[in-house]
């Protein structure tokens, strides 16, 4: 008997439970800004504007009681320059903030595993060359062997490049593209 309840077990599909996906959230914007504290500010903002190729927006500034009220500062206001990648209300945006009276600590960054957190950011260019020409004249350089050719299954349709640079403050920044 147990060997036949065993074969018919065996023999029939077995329906069990799925566990559903829940809905996913309405968000009213499908784009995430990033907010990047920076030792130097002007040097960054020439880094991601004239460098990689970001366009400036009219910046805000925070003062110091809505910034501790929120949990950003310890009682210090902030001034934050908006960087855009993009047009409309759907560009990435990247927001710079040098808090006066401070110098803050770098995280340990020589490896993308060198620390939790997030650790770089990816910005797909048209011209590897170009951007990096542009890096080099503000005295920016690969790390490692970059450009790196990656392998068409990874990025379709292939004839793509890799390439690290650090920001003024050590961040890594991903650059892919073809190569022109």
């Amino acid at each position: 008997m147990r060997r036949l309840f065993t074969a018919l077990l065996l023999a029939s599909p077995l329906v069990l439970p799925v566990a559903r996906a829940a809905d996913p959230v309405p968000f009213p914007s499908t784009t995430i800004d990033l907010g990047t504290v920076v030792t130097d500010i002007e040097k960054s903002v020439r880094f991601y504007t004239e460098g990689i190729g970001f366009s400036e927006l009219p910046g805000f500034d925070v003062s110091a009681d809505i910034a501790a009220a929120a949990g950003l500062t310890d009682n210090k206001p902030l001034s934050i320059r908006v960087l855009v990648l993009g047009k409309g209300p759907q560009a990435t945006k990247l927001k710079l903030m040098q808090v006066a009276g401070t110098q803050p600590a770098r995280s340990p960054n020589e490896f993308i595993h060198s620390h939790t957190g997030f650790r770089y950011l990816t910005i797909l260019v048209p011209d590897t060359t170009a951007a990096l020409a542009r890096l080099e004249k503000l005295g920016v350089k690969p790390i490692a062997r970059s450009p790196v050719a990656l392998p068409a299954t990874l990025v379709p349709p292939g004839d793509q490049f890799l390439t690290v640079v650090r920001d003024p403050d050590g961040n890594l920044v991903e650059l892919i593209g073809p190569r022109r």
